[in-house]
């Protein structure tokens, strides 16, 4: 267990300092880090105003996904949970389109993803409303559908009633997901909430230890189902909401992470939080590294290269569970 959080430690590290290196520009590395450390010059712009808010984002947003996809994974004693059934990254996405479609995220640069942090509120508290303080597991991923299929058709209906072709191609792309042109501004908004969703998080792992055992089981060593249900919630609603406030729906990481690394810690969800979160940081900072050198030219968007690499291994994974099972 601990050689597995090293190695995923180091790795995290690499590709972080390969997000601060890599991009169009083509600085030298250590050009590149010396204008980091001191700010001067264009060099220092492009490192402090550019890549440095990009690389945190990334890690950030990758740990708090991979963490809350082992959580909800944990919760619900199911191995195709993800972080977005409870709806939350629904109501932030359509929290964003409102402020793509009114024109406030044009005349505000916060607006979008304040719009999204409100949307994603909106979505857990009508989660948590729906599924109500007694609501088992079952209830809350119904509610969690019904909200999400909610916030899915009002944002068909933005862009269908969307002014004219522009809105509307702006709205498809920001839904795509991507990290490129963030500032620190947008670090300085979501960082904190992304923090403390992690932080609540690791807190779950001994109730989600005692859960395998069933409900039952659980409160009877002293967990309290209605605080770990609110624990999982809250904490996968901050991560999940300020993701996507700053960087678009971007999806997968939260469901093949745990997947892949599971046989790595063994089956206590507990042990999975950390790693999960070391292992969602590695792929969406290797992510957004590949779409800079992959089709530069084009804009290759990182919600999209995410699900195509997604994917692909979790119906591997699929596919080898059912082997293993027959």
């Amino acid at each position: 267990m601990s050689r597995a959080l090293a190695l995923l430690g180091l790795l995290v590290a690499g590709l972080f300092a390969a997000s601060l290196l890599v991009g169009p520009a083509g600085l030298p590395p250590g050009a590149s880090l010396r204008a980091l450390v001191s700010g001067e010059g264009a060099t220092g712009l492009v490192m402090r105003e550019i890549r440095l808010p990009r690389a945190i984002l990334g890690a950030a947003i990758g740990a708090g996904l991979g963490m809350a996809g082992a959580a909800m994974q944990g919760y619900l004693r199911n191995p195709l949970a993800e972080p977005g059934l409870i709806g939350v990254s629904g109501s932030a996405a359509l929290g964003a389109v409102l402020a793509l479609h009114t024109g406030l995220a044009a005349a505000f640069a916060l607006a979008l993803p304040l719009m999204a942090l409100a949307g994603a509120g909106l979505g857990v508290g009508l989660v948590m409303a729906l599924a109500g303080p007694r609501g088992g597991s079952l209830t809350l991923i119904l509610a969690g559908i019904a909200i999400s299929a909610l916030a899915g058709a009002l944002t068909s209906l933005v862009l269908n009633l969307s002014p004219n072709p522009w809105a509307a191609g702006e709205i498809v792309f920001w839904m795509m997901g991507s990290l490129a042109d963030r500032s620190m501004s947008h670090v300085a908004l979501a960082l904190p909430f992304l923090l403390a969703g992690i932080a609540l998080l690791a807190t779950l792992g001994r109730g989600l230890d005692a859960l395998t055992l069933g409900e039952d089981a659980a409160a009877s060593l002293g967990i309290r189902m209605a605080r770990l249900r609110l624990g999982v919630v809250i904490g996968t609603a901050l991560v999940v909401g300020a993701g996507t406030a700053v960087a678009g729906a971007i999806g997968f990481v939260g469901l093949v992470v745990p997947h892949v690394l599971r046989p790595l810690v063994g089956a206590a969800p507990g042990r999975l939080l950390w790693a999960s979160a070391l292992g969602g940081a590695a792929m969406l900072l290797a992510a957004d590294i590949a779409v800079r050198v992959v089709l530069p030219e084009q804009d290759l968007k990182l919600g999209v290269l995410t699900a195509l690499v997604g994917a692909p291994v979790f119906l591997h994974l699929i596919y080898r569970m059912r082997r293993a099972l027959a």
